[in-house]
C-alpha cells in the first residue's frame, strides 16, 4: 500500500473524509463535492494511480489537504491495513463514502465460485471491515450531524436485478443491507446511509458500453436522459453532510428507473 500526497497533513485544520474507489467515475465526482465543502480527502485507488494522483493535485490546489492511497480490496487483510493506516496518520476522520467497487459478469452456465468471492470481498466484505474498523474514529466528528458512513449501492442489487450479474447483484444485495444493519449498531454517533445509482456512469467496456443496450436502457427512464456522476456524488454530500436526522436509508439516484 503506497501514499501519494500529505496523508499526515489530512484532517489537520480541517474535516476529513476518507473515499475508497476515488480515483475516478463516482468516487472522484465525490471526492471533488467533499472538498468544496471545505473537507480534507483521503482517496483510495487499486490501479488508477496516475487519476490518483492527479486529483490529489487538483483538490490540493483547490485549498483543501488531499491524499491518495493504493488499496486493492480483494486481497485479505487490505481494509485492516487500511483501517491501522488511517487511524494512526488521520487525526480525526468524519465522513467515510464507501465507493470502491467490482462489476464484473457472471453468468450462470459460467459460474465461478473464487471470483464471485472475490466480488464479494470487494463489494461488501471490505465496505464493513472499514466501516466497523473506523467506527470509533467517526464517532468523534464534532460535525453537528455527527460522523457519517456513505454506501454507493446499486438498484439493480435491491430488486431490479439484470441477467448475467449473479455475484455483483449478491455482493451488492450484502452492502444494501449493511446500510440498516449499521445505522442501528452505530447510532447515535454515526450515521449510515446509501446512494444507489442508475445510470450515471456506464461501464466503459463489456456489455454496458454498447450503444444499442444503452438507448434500450434508458427507454425505460422516466427522465430519459443518462445521469453523471456528479448527481450521485451531490446525493452523498447530502447525506454525509447535511441529512443530520436521517440514517439508514438509500437514496436512489436513476432518473425515476426504479418506478418503471
Amino acid at each position: 500500500m503506497t501514499a501519494s500526497g500529505g496523508l499526515e497533513r489530512v484532517g489537520r485544520d480541517r474535516p476529513a473524509a476518507l473515499v475508497t474507489g476515488g480515483a475516478r467515475r463516482v468516487g472522484a465526482a465525490t471526492c471533488r463535492a467533499l472538498a468544496r465543502a471545505g473537507l480534507d480527502v483521503v482517496l483510495t485507488f487499486r490501479s488508477s494511480r496516475d487519476d490518483a494522483r492527479a486529483l490529489v493535485a487538483e483538490l490540493t490546489a483547490g485549498g483543501v489537504s488531499a491524499a491518495a492511497v493504493r488499496a486493492d480490496f480483494a486481497e485479505p487483510g487490505a481494509a485492516d491495513e487500511l483501517v491501522e493506516r488511517v487511524t494512526a496518520s488521520v487525526p480525526r476522520l468524519d465522513v467515510l463514502v464507501l465507493s470502491a467497487a467490482v462489476y464484473e459478469p457472471s453468468p450462470i452456465d459460467a459460474w465461478d465460485e473464487p471470483a464471485a468471492l472475490r466480488q464479494h470481498r470487494i463489494n461488501a466484505l471490505a465496505p464493513a471491515t472499514l466501516a466497523v474498523g473506523l467506527a470509533r474514529t467517526l464517532a468523534g466528528s464534532d460535525l453537528p450531524g455527527g460522523g457519517a458512513v456513505v454506501a454507493l449501492c446499486d438498484i439493480h442489487a435491491m430488486g431490479r436485478p439484470r441477467p448475467g450479474y449473479l455475484a455483483y447483484s449478491m455482493s451488492k444485495a450484502a452492502l444494501a443491507e449493511l446500510v440498516p444493519s449499521l445505522a442501528r449498531e452505530l447510532a447515535p454517533g454515526v450515521r449510515v446511509n446509501g446512494v444507489a445509482p442508475g445510470a450515471v456512469a456506464f461501464a466503459e467496456s463489456g456489455p454496458d458500453s454498447d450503444p444499442e443496450m444503452r438507448a434500450r436502457y434508458l427507454r425505460r427512464v422516466p427522465l430519459g436522459r443518462v445521469g453523471a456522476p456528479e448527481d450521485a456524488a451531490e446525493a452523498v454530500r447530502w447525506l454525509a453532510l447535511d441529512a443530520r436526522y436521517t440514517t439508514g436509508q438509500i437514496v436512489r439516484v436513476d432518473g425515476g428507473r426504479w418506478v418503471t
